[in-house]
């Protein structure tokens, strides 16, 4: 048995912004993936991978129980499928901020969820809504609290703007040229990030007047713009906002960056080589980069792991 793949996301724009209404733009990636399998001769992680979703299909259960009008689930298939051997079979890097769990969610909703939506359908904005919904309580498994956008993304494999918590629409970006000098890349940490210490650091932080200021009329202003800027395919007004959220970012959310890269992210400021910003929560994990010039922005960082993700 080997399932559909579903693939890793990234959102480029929108991380604890759209907790407070920010628009956000997560676009699938395809460099990442993962599909429910099983096999005869299970490798230790297999096995790790089976006890996760034993553990998981209880939660399921329960979800089913309490709000049966949300999604209902072949949970007998289910339960047999577990009990002999499922796991989730996945290339896609665990706390990096690229939707892991994300993936997870939309293999198992696409096999074994009843009267489900799928992306053959006309995706209304009810509909979208309802996805997410599901998918926000499905993956809170894993987070403790998820806005479903990573397996929304993962399941329909379309970019996703998000006009605010209850408007979400799927997207067109701009083509990539894959001669072009402007580059979007993922650096690599090397530190396994967690979401949720990241996610209180920041919910303690909005308790902050001041905190809260700055979210609405920097960091929230900045990321809008940096989404329509995008969109509209404006790279000059994108590098100029991408420069003004990377120093918000610097300033307010230290925690949310491994100490080792606040250096390297002031360098990209102050050269204007390349901008830095969260890939997901933070913590470790990826780190997002934008440079108008790659290979200028890989000079830079030469002593750094660079994986290009957009080139236009």
């Amino acid at each position: 048995m080997k399932g559909p793949l579903f693939y890793s996301k990234i959102l480029l724009f929108g991380e604890y912004g759209i907790i407070r209404d920010s628009k956000g733009l997560s676009i699938p990636y395809n460099f990442y993936n993962g599909a429910l399998k099983k096999d005869g001769n299970p490798s230790d992680e297999a096995i790790k991978s089976n006890g996760n979703l034993k553990r998981f299909l209880v939660y399921l259960e329960t979800l089913q129980n309490e709000q049966p009008d949300l999604v209902t689930f072949d949970l007998a298939t289910l339960k047999n499928d577990v009990e002999t051997g499922m796991y989730f079979d996945s290339s896609i890097p665990q706390g990096y901020g690229v939707g892991s769990s994300g993936a997870l969610v939309a293999a198992i909703y696409d096999k074994y969820a009843q009267n489900k939506i799928t992306v053959l359908e006309n995706l209304t904005r009810e509909k979208l809504l309802q996805l997410k919904n599901i998918f926000s309580q499905m993956e809170s498994f894993f987070h403790g609290k998820s806005s479903g956008l990573d397996p929304l993304n993962s399941y329909l494999s379309i970019p996703i703007l998000i006009n605010s918590k209850d408007n979400i629409q799927a997207t067109g970006i701009p083509n990539q040229s894959f001669d072009g000098k402007g580059a979007v890349f993922l650096l690599d940490s090397g530190i396994v990030g967690e979401t949720a210490p990241m996610v209180n650091i920041f919910m303690e932080n909005l308790k902050d007047k001041g905190f809260r200021a700055m979210l609405k009329n920097q960091f929230v202003k900045h990321t809008d713009a940096c989404v329509e800027n995008f969109l509209g395919g404006d790279m000059k007004s994108l590098f100029m906002n991408t420069k003004k959220l990377s120093k918000v970012v610097l300033n307010n959310f230290k925690p949310m960056i491994p100490e080792q890269f606040h250096g390297i992210w002031q360098q990209g400021i102050d050269s204007n080589d390349y901008y830095l910003k969260l890939c997901g929560s933070g913590g470790g994990g990826y780190i997002l980069g934008f440079t108008e010039d790659l290979e200028r922005a890989k000079l830079s960082l030469k002593d750094y792991k660079l994986e290009v993700v957009y080139q236009f």
